[in-house]
């Protein structure tokens, strides 16, 4: 009975170690060993702050371990969110729902100053969408849809995302200026942002209107706000550009 009884508790110890590895918003011990860390801890906005404006009242908030856009907020500041540090080399790690038809993206290399309106006029984006319940119009763009890097790099692969309130896993991938995109676990576009042909892909967008667009491969992350809500958990990143 003894050795029942310990076989028991191992397997009890066994499986809420493993639970515990597998909550979101933590690290488990070989990322800690990598070199990741939490750009959200799960309960607070520390660490990021609303463009151009600071640490003030806005559409973001913390519900139930998830970093949330909530388009009724009342009477606070609507903006993106962006965080407090730069990065240059790094791997971003992120989980996020989003609405029915819903639109939003993460940015990156955005450079914050007054001059620049929105964080999207200069950095890229990562985009967020609810591919399912698509407008025709972005249906039949693959420069448009989830995984693809908005409006200039169409999707590289066939990259499925889950239905609108579901979670969904994406990773961006930055070094020396080339970037690497994954959605689900499948590499959903790549650029190099040094590149004679990405200057050619940005100058002929709509995007190319805006001086200091695409110039950057290094900068801050951006959640894009968005009329119709959109939640992040599990936002991780690896500094590539950090010394050991």
């Amino acid at each position: 009975m003894n050795l029942i009884a310990s076989m028991l508790c191992l397997g009890l110890i066994f499986f809420s170690c493993a639970d515990k590895a597998l909550q979101p918003n933590t690290l488990s011990e070989q990322e800690s060993g990598e070199g990741w860390s939490l750009l959200f801890d799960g309960k607070t906005t520390n660490g990021w702050h609303v463009y151009n404006e600071g640490n003030i009242p806005s559409v973001w908030s913390v519900r139930n371990g998830e970093l949330t856009c909530d388009p009724a907020a009342k009477d606070v500041a609507f903006g993106d969110l962006v965080t407090d540090r730069s990065y240059q080399d790094f791997d971003l790690s992120f989980e996020w729902k989003i609405s029915k038809g819903g639109n939003s993206g993460v940015f990156f290399n955005v450079q914050e100053d007054t001059a620049n309106a929105t964080a999207w006029t200069t950095g890229p984006e990562y985009q967020l969408y609810d591919n399912i319940h698509a407008t025709d119009h972005n249906k039949n763009d693959p420069k448009r849809q989830a995984g693809c890097l908005y409006g200039l790099v169409a999707l590289k692969n066939d990259a499925k995302t889950k239905p609108s309130g579901e979670w969904n896993l994406s990773r961006i991938e930055q070094v020396n200026g080339k970037v690497r995109f994954w959605l689900n676990g499948v590499q959903s576009a790549e650029a190099d942002l040094k590149s004679e042909q990405w200057k050619t892909l940005v100058d002929g967008s709509n995007l190319g209107k805006f001086p200091m667009f695409g110039k950057a491969t290094s900068g801050k992350i951006a959640l894009q706000n968005w009329a119709k809500g959109v939640s992040f958990r599990s936002i991780k990143i690896r500094d590539l550009a950090a010394k050991p």
